[in-house]
């Protein structure tokens, strides 16, 4: 088929490079968004799809939306029988979505449809879902709404976060890409109708959301950190002495679990510090902290960052501002 491909960051790559892999079909087009500036230098920056693209040749569009009629005229004349979209960033109107023969089609990182929205991988830990996977789905004009075709399950183990879940879900979902576009190559592809009342909103990821609430139980907090590790990363903040001024600064952890509280302390208290991690007390149990980085260092395992900073994290301290406790996501 002639295939029009669609995406933007590092997710979406691994399926246009299976595609290219399979050499089934043919690649006549690759839309992405325009480049941004990123790094110290704020340079701007081709997307992780742009790049690809360019290394094998392929003709790349850039538009800022579809909905201007001219890109709508675009798109049409490159008379592509399917549009494959996976993590694009832009709407798709009516329009685009009747364009090519088959329609367009969406690789969704979740079982729909249980999180529909930007960030349904660090919402599914977050929640504790027990599993997770890639559901490939004939897109409509709603959010993540249109017509499953075909689904890819995973469990999601306590170790994972959202980077090695991410990574799972970058090796099942172009496998079944790949078998979606054969199926409707050959008119067996059977859609099926979502269950609206079962699906969730993922939004997108802020980082002022990594700021942790020691007010909420420690399991909560602990799935927060799994979730955010590697963006936007969790984060408290740490009273400390300098110059005779008492500064707040913040500190990223990146690896925690839950453990047993010390209730004669406050939420936010350490309790205890040794090598097996910074023990704090919770709105309910105890979160053991075994990975943190202090403002412009490295991020460390506790048993090393303690051989130098140990007096930061003695008994007694308290980390973090109390926020007001909020409705865990996805109860």
């Amino acid at each position: 088929m002639r295939i029009v491909f669609a995406g933007t960051p590092e997710f979406a790559v691994h399926h246009l490079q299976a595609l290219l892999d399979d050499g089934r079909h043919e690649i006549i087009a690759v839309y992405t968004q325009p480049d941004r500036p990123a790094g110290r230098g704020k340079k701007l920056t081709p997307s992780p799809v742009k790049a690809l693209a360019q290394a094998h040749d392929l003709p790349v569009y850039q538009p800022v939306s579809l909905k201007d009629t001219e890109q709508q005229k675009i798109l049409s004349a490159l008379n592509a029988d399917i549009m494959v979209v996976v993590a694009y960033g832009l709407l798709l109107p009516k329009a685009i979505l009747e364009t090519p023969q088959l329609g367009c089609i969406n690789v969704h990182a979740s079982l729909l449809p249980r999180w529909r929205g930007a960030a349904p991988i660090q919402r599914s830990i977050e929640a504790g879902d027990s599993e997770t996977g890639v559901t490939i789905m004939q897109m409509d004009v709603g959010l993540d709404t249109g017509d499953m075709l075909l689904k890819a399950r995973c469990p999601i183990t306590e170790q994972d976060t959202g980077g090695t879940l991410h990574d799972t879900l970058v090796s099942i979902g172009p496998p079944a890409l790949l078998k979606t576009l054969l199926e409707l190559e050959e008119g067996t592809a059977v859609a099926e109708k979502q269950d609206n009342d079962l699906s969730n909103y993922a939004p997108k990821i802020s980082k002022e959301e990594g700021l942790v609430d020691w007010s909420q139980p420690a399991e909560t907090i602990a799935r927060k950190v799994r979730a955010f590790n590697p963006f936007p990363v969790t984060y408290t903040t740490l009273e400390r002495e300098e110059g005779g001024e008492n500064k707040d600064e913040r500190v990223r952890i990146w690896q925690a679990k839950s453990a047993t509280g010390c209730t004669a302390m406050s939420p936010g208290s350490i309790c205890e510090t040794n090598n097996e991690g910074i023990r704090v007390n919770t709105g309910k149990g105890g979160l053991l902290i075994t990975e943190l980085q202090l403002p412009g260092k490295k991020r460390l395992p506790v048993a090393e960052l303690l051989k130098s900073r140990a007096e930061l994290f003695t008994p007694g301290t308290v980390l973090g501002q109390q926020t007001m406790g909020q409705k865990d996501i996805g109860q």
